[in-house]
């Protein structure tokens, strides 16, 4: 399975390429990434566990294992302190100096992102997540996004900066591991 391993850390290097260059909005790129292999993924897999466990989240535990079986996990945040500038109310504030201020309050320690969030750079993240699961199709790598994994990554302090992030496991194998899931 070397071959396959390293085909896999390939393809997730091509992935960050595609985050990186999906469009965003006023092309202001916002997007932070990071391949995890080796110790860090069976890190990041306990992260996931443990936060699983805390708060009797079930499907933590389940995407934790789906990470530990993986070759490699590529994730994508959003960076925090931003806001496109478009007064447009999305985000719950009538403007976006609003959102910005009521960022510096933060939500509690207990809630896994940070808000609140500029709903357009949630798409441009939305965007770049899709550009990224592509390219891990198109190279026939089996792969799912995760709100588990973005969790346990900025759990561990990982994506400096951002408020948001999702994680994607990866895997070449003959059988897709992602597929027939337990809840």
């Amino acid at each position: 399975m070397v071959v396959e391993s390293d085909a896999v850390e390939m393809v997730a290097r091509l992935m960050a390429l595609s985050a990186r260059t999906a469009p965003k909005a006023r092309g202001s790129d916002v997007i932070k990434t990071m391949i995890v292999t080796g110790k860090e993924k069976e890190q990041l897999a306990g992260a996931m566990r443990e936060y699983g466990e805390k708060h009797h989240l079930g499907f933590f535990l389940r995407d934790a294992g789906n990470v530990k079986a993986s070759d490699a996990c590529f994730l994508v945040g959003s960076l925090h302190n931003d806001a496109v500038g478009l007064d447009c109310g999305a985000c719950g504030y009538p403007t976006c100096a609003e959102m910005l201020e009521a960022q510096k309050k933060g939500l509690p320690a207990s809630v896994p992102f940070r808000g609140p969030n500029c709903a357009v750079r949630m798409a441009d993240l939305g965007i770049a997540l899709g550009s990224a699961v592509k390219t891990a199709s198109i190279h026939n790598v089996d792969n799912r996004v995760m709100y588990s994994a973005g969790v346990g990554a900025l759990s561990l302090g990982w994506l400096d900066g951002c408020g948001v992030a999702y994680g994607i496991p990866l895997r070449a194998s003959g059988k897709d591991i992602f597929f027939d899931r337990t809840r």
